[in-house]
């Protein structure tokens, strides 16, 4: 067994509002991004603040919420899709930045939208073992750094954060339930960075000029059109797939926090799988589509906000880059 035992996070100082974007773009005014995004605002990472900064920072804060000592945490799992390095694994310098036992074991895996649910399942894996009680389970991402400054249709999106969950083998928090996993390769071209690691290295202005390039290959390139129909596509299977196997119907699930991409495609998706809207928990406005964090974030707030309550089942689905999809059930 696994419970999610407590949540906390980080956001940045900087604040990317939409005024400011509409002054960037003028034929977006800040109403029509809110319209159609659901966001008013998204933080972004400074110059010298980057993934392991805002995930000790994240963990700092579970640590002092929650009353946590890190003396007791035996395996960091970090999910980031833009790590301070190559090599080593940023879950090493959190590990020790944080003063987590050198007994403890630590990994980064690379995944965005999905990696809440993947993190979740590897961390239920490691406690199912026997060998590991508590996993700090950090989700961690500085997209700004990756977008360019002329692509409005990403920078109106991303915004940058790190939450830091405590996964342990018993609790009083969520059980998680069985999973349901999903890949399909094909579609990796329509999100990607394709500069920057082996297979295609750094321009040369690039690399004399430093990566401050408007666009570009070593910038995140989206294809809006297919990754929404990927997202009509797959999650309506996924989700039917994850009650088959944790033996629900969708009317038994009382709360739904599905990856907070952007509220027009999240309506869609609300739509088409039947669930009502009371029940269909949205949190992006003051933060943006943080990509991993967004599922931890939503939680802690749906928690906050008393929308879950002792008994209930809360589905929870991740879904994008990739292609990478996941749900889990939570029962609390």
């Amino acid at each position: 067994m696994g419970f999610i035992n407590a949540i906390s996070y980080y956001l940045p100082e900087t604040i990317l509002s939409n005024q400011y974007l509409s002054e960037l773009f003028p034929d977006w005014p800040a109403e029509k991004i809110i319209t159609k995004t659901g966001i008013a605002e998204r933080r972004i990472a400074g110059k010298d603040e980057f993934v392991s900064t805002m995930a000790v920072k994240a963990a700092q804060q579970l640590f002092t919420e929650h009353n946590i000592n890190a003396a007791d945490i035996d395996f960091i799992l970090l999910c980031t899709q833009s790590p301070d390095y190559f090599l080593p694994t940023t879950a090493c310098l959190v590990q020790d930045a944080l003063g987590i036992p050198t007994t403890a074991g630590a990994l980064d895996f690379n995944l965005g939208c999905s990696g809440y649910i993947y993190g979740l399942s590897l961390a239920k894996g490691l406690i199912l073992t026997e060998d590991v009680k508590n996993v700090l389970l950090i989700t961690s991402e500085t997209y700004s750094k990756h977008l360019g400054a002329a692509d409005k249709s990403v920078r109106t999106i991303f915004g940058d954060a790190a939450a830091a969950t405590l996964i342990s083998g018993t609790g009083g928090g969520g059980n998680i339930q069985k999973f349901a996993l999903g890949t399909d390769g094909k579609g990796a071209k329509n999100l990607i960075v394709k500069a920057g690691a082996m297979r295609q290295p750094l321009s040369a202005a690039v690399l004399e000029n430093g990566r401050e390039s408007d666009s570009g290959d070593d910038r995140l390139y989206m294809n809006g059109a297919e990754i929404f129909t990927f997202t009509l596509r797959a999650v309506p299977d996924l989700v039917t797939l994850v009650l088959k196997k944790n033996k629900l119907d969708l009317e038994e699930i009382d709360l739904f926090i599905f990856h907070q991409a952007n509220k027009y495609m999240l309506d869609h998706l609300r739509k088409k799988l039947g669930i009502p809207e009371e029940k269909f928990f949205i949190h992006m406005e003051d933060c943006g589509n943080t990509v991993s964090s967004t599922i931890p974030i939503a939680l802690k707030h749906a928690l906050a906000q008393h929308k879950i309550k002792a008994g209930a089942k809360v589905l929870l689905a991740g879904f994008g880059v990739g292609y990478s999809w996941g749900a889990t059930i939570i029962q609390f």
